[in-house]
């Protein structure tokens, strides 16, 4: 207790006397995060998709470092904030947001907590999606659940306020407000946190004319038939079957249509009903079917989908933009983060969930001018339980909490050389079993990735509990090699090391995984707590 507390009366003496000196030596932290922007829409992640291009993010990229093999370990939006705030696995009890039902413990770790902690100052501003107020901050204004495209309420220490206009331009509003007003003399941590381009995809009023005239090419695996992936086949979030044409894709045949746009002003829902008309009119006069209908579900998705990364990207240009202008740019790192990998039509999928390689790839990009070499590439394999002790580093600290993560610092002031005893596998696992996902665990390495259903739903699936991908030779996931018998020293040998890597991180107490509402905390710790005891 004495020792705990002699800690805490150092670091106010740090705060009160260092931090003006700390200001000209540590870098500040802009903390760029989007809400299910996958890899396949960032253009400089250069995957050959005929995709309009995303200008500003892959600014960041060309003036910083773009890591090539970035993954999640739980893909799915509560879980991986989770990750990404504490540096630790779902499972570990000082993280413990294992589905959507979870929390984030308010006096829990945290790397903004620690930083602001030792001198600097500190906000967020956008979704949160962690139950719980934020602490450790300075100032805050977050949606209290996902949030809303237009007009979001968003909640901070005094209460909620309704901010009319586009939640990804309000936000941006919000941070860049926040950073002219900040307290000049620390370095500072802003986190600006994007609801886009999350389900249902709405995008802002000035980009509904993007992209009208484009035909987007279809993935190869739009029409994919689950051949040897058992539980694959039982998904609930295809593009077909399971994608509303109003509520998704903003197809209004009748009034109650309409409904979905309900949170619009008059003049916002009228030009939302004209930028559709034409088109709308055009489906259903053609009233396709079959085959043809998933296509034409397809184009209206990845339209609405881009329109919203396009404003993602036009307001992380004005993030950097102001950086310039207040001549912050040379002392500030920039990362650019989402909470997990999406499915654009693989597998004829939308949403994410699996371990499958588009929804646990995500995309980690920072740029540190003078520290990180300008325009470089890392393919070494990292985490979002990397985050943590790598930002933290770059103040010059450790975690004072044990991580399951480690520090990026080798990679970034390499020029994205790893060292010869980085990491060769990575570890996910998915609970949620939302849109029909099972339940599983997995392993990555370079090469191959190894998934386990952990509670089988029926027969069917317990007999084939196991799959195995050779990423090199199918980098798409299509062929099942976990039940051929070529394959099955192989499979063998990364079963040892699934179980190696489970026991590695302490993964071992199946009760933390269980359905349930997560952790409760006092009623006062949550954003916007309701009438029902919590």
């Amino acid at each position: 207790m004495r020792c705990s507390r002699l800690i805490r009366i150092v670091r106010l003496v740090f705060v009160l006397t260092g931090s003006a000196v700390c200001a000209a030596e540590r870098p500040s932290i802009v903390f760029l995060f989007s809400d299910d922007l996958t890899t396949q829409a960032i253009s400089a992640y250069e995957y050959g998709l005929d995709l309009p291009p995303t200008p500003n993010i892959d600014r960041i990229a060309r003036e910083g470092m773009l890591f090539t093999n970035s993954f999640c370990g739980n893909s799915i939006c509560t879980p991986s904030r989770g990750t990404v705030m504490t540096g630790l696995h779902s499972h570990a009890k000082q993280n413990g947001i294992v589905n959507l039902g979870g929390a984030l413990d308010p006096n829990g770790p945290s790397w903004p907590k620690q930083l602001h902690e030792n001198g600097y100052t500190t906000a967020v501003f956008g979704k949160w999606h962690m139950k719980t107020k934020p602490s450790g901050f300075d100032a805050w204004e977050v949606f209290s659940g996902q949030g809303n495209y237009y007009n979001p309420e968003l909640f901070g220490p005094n209460g909620g306020r309704k901010i009319e206009g586009h939640s990804t331009d309000v936000i941006t509003d919000l941070a860049l407000a926040w950073l002219d007003r900040r307290d000049k003399s620390k370095p500072f941590v802003l986190m600006v946190q994007h609801k886009a381009p999350h389900r249902n995809w709405k995008p802002s009023l000035q980009d509904l004319k993007l992209y009208r005239d484009i035909t987007f090419p279809e993935p190869p695996s739009l029409f994919d038939d689950y051949e040897g992936r058992v539980a694959a086949a039982s998904h609930k979030m295809g593009i077909g079957e399971h994608m509303q044409l109003a509520s998704d894709l903003m197809v209004f045949q009748t009034e109650e249509d309409l409904r979905v746009i309900n949170r619009m002003t008059p003049d916002q829902r009228s030009e939302y009903v004209k930028a559709f008309e034409v088109e709308n009119a055009a489906f259903q006069r053609q009233n396709p079917t079959g085959k043809d209908l998933v296509r034409w579900k397809y184009q209206r998705y990845m339209k609405n989908y881009l329109r919203c990364v396009a404003g993602v990207d036009r307001n992380v240009g004005r993030v950097l933009d102001r950086l310039d202008e207040l001549e912050l740019t040379k002392s500030t790192i920039v990362v650019y983060a989402a909470d997990q990998g999406f499915y654009l039509g693989e597998h004829g999928w939308f949403d994410k969930r699996w371990a499958y390689e588009e929804s646990m790839r995500m995309p980690f990009i920072v740029r540190w001018p003078g520290k990180v070499k300008p325009n470089t590439r890392c393919d070494a394999m990292v985490q979002n339980i990397d985050y943590a002790p790598t930002l933290l580093a770059a103040a010059g600290l450790t975690p004072d909490w044990n991580v399951h993560g480690v520090s990026l610092m080798p990679l970034l002031t390499s020029g994205g050389v790893a060292p010869q005893n980085w990491r060769d596998i990575l570890y996910y696992r998915y609970v949620d079993r939302g849109h029909g996902v099972a339940a599983h665990s997995a392993i990555r390495t370079k090469q191959h990735k190894l998934l386990f259903y952990d509670q089988p739903r029926n027969e069917q699936e317990k007999a084939h509990r196991w799959e195995l991908f050779d990423l090199n030779n199918d980098p798409t996931e299509m062929r099942n090699l976990a039940e051929l018998s070529e394959h099955q020293e192989t499979l063998e040998k990364l079963k040892l090391r699934f179980q190696q890597t489970r026991e590695f991180y302490g993964d071992t107490d199946e009760t933390v995984w269980q359905p349930g509402r997560g952790r409760q905390f006092n009623r006062d710790d949550y954003i916007r707590p309701r009438r029902r005891s919590l």
